[in-house]
């Protein structure tokens, strides 16, 4: 079984752990929330400048928790693909100095495997096929889960990523950023039937529509105008109850399209990686609508949801288990398909 340490730094958490397959040793994340939010929203070059700062004392601190030599350490795993490009290259760097100093193997990780791979640290026994639905700020998606770097998307957002869509209707509300965890905290308190919304639906030039895909555009219009209605004739505006709507309406809509797609593709088991996976709303909604169809459903905690450098170096193990490793000319991508993911092992 192969232990590695791993690196991540897509976006704004600075993060390095110690993995073995799928059981974690270490899981150190240095957080940039504070940096960005004044911002309200993720400044890429702020991003970077915090990276540079943070990496070092990261990874000093996974390798002491972890109580771990480097003569144990297998790989060193890296996320590398895709991210913002600055804050990817701080890590990678990072990355390729420690295996060549070291002399061990380099694994680029593509960061929606690792999403895909905390349903692994969750669930020990948990093997494909699976369906899982990757949520987060960034990406929606339905993808088919075949084994280690074979995947096939059959759903995506068409614009919008989920998370994407609760920062700006939280901005909208005043909710500040991040946008995701306030509207679940506010949606407690609020009638998730207030607000009739619309889920969105996906037409295509024959004239149907595509039952996988998602899109939040129409949503988030209608939110926009919904509160521009109620302003104008309520004081104050209902902030939980429009909470409490928009994201059942995402919930439903998610939900909907996953359970969908997996009877559709006879798969049986569902699971769910990314940062809107922390949402209740959804974790409840999935639950609820997979055992009516008797599905299983797994769900990682909430501290493996949000980017952490645990699910990468599970990815990475996995692959360095399989022989697949990357060269030191490895890049930082800012887009990739998780589909081309075995490009990064030549």
């Amino acid at each position: 079984m192969a232990t590695v340490l791993a690196i991540e730094t897509s976006c704004d958490e600075t993060a390095a752990a110690v993995v073995k397959n799928r059981h974690i040793f270490s899981n150190i994340i240095a957080s940039q929330v504070a940096d960005h939010r004044p911002y309200g929203g993720v400044v890429p070059e702020v991003a970077s400048r915090q990276h540079l700062a943070n990496i070092n004392h990261v990874i000093d601190r996974a390798l002491a928790t972890a109580n771990i030599g480097w003569r144990e350490i297998d790989g060193i795993a890296t996320t590398c693909a895709p991210g913002l490009v600055g804050a990817l290259f701080v890590g990678l760097t990072a990355a390729k100095t420690l295996a060549l100093v070291q002399q061990k193997p380099l694994i680029g990780v593509h960061h929606l495997e690792g999403h895909i791979y905390a349903s692994y640290l969750a669930a020990p026994d948990l093997q494909p096929p699976f369906l899982c639905l990757l949520v987060s700020g960034g990406h929606t998606s339905l993808i088919h889960v075949r084994g280690c770097g074979d995947y096939q998307t059959l759903g995506q957002t068409r614009d919008d990523a989920a998370g994407e869509a609760f920062d700006k209707v939280a901005r909208l509300l005043g909710l500040g950023y991040p946008g995701g965890p306030a509207i679940d905290r506010l949606a407690q308190q609020g009638n998730p039937r207030a607000f009739g919304l619309p889920e969105g639906s996906i037409s295509l030039p024959e004239g149907g529509y595509h039952p996988y895909d998602s899109s939040f555009s129409g949503l988030k219009t209608a939110m926009l105008r919904l509160v521009e209605k109620l302003k104008a004739t309520v004081d104050p505006l209902p902030i939980a109850d429009l909470a409490a709507s928009f994201q059942a309406t995402v919930a439903r809509s998610l939900t909907r399209r996953a359970i969908a797609c997996a009877l559709d593709q006879g798969l049986t088991k569902i699971a769910i990686g990314g940062g809107v996976a922390a949402n209740s709303g959804l974790r409840e909604h999935l639950q609820t609508a997979a055992a009516q169809h008797n599905l299983q459903v797994f769900l990682p905690p909430l501290s493996l949801c949000t980017d952490n450098a645990a699910m990468i170096g599970c990815a990475g193990a996995d692959h360095l288990e399989q022989g697949h490793t990357s060269t030191l000319a490895l890049a930082a991508q800012s887009r990739l398909p998780i589909t081309q993911v075995m490009q990064l092992y030549p």
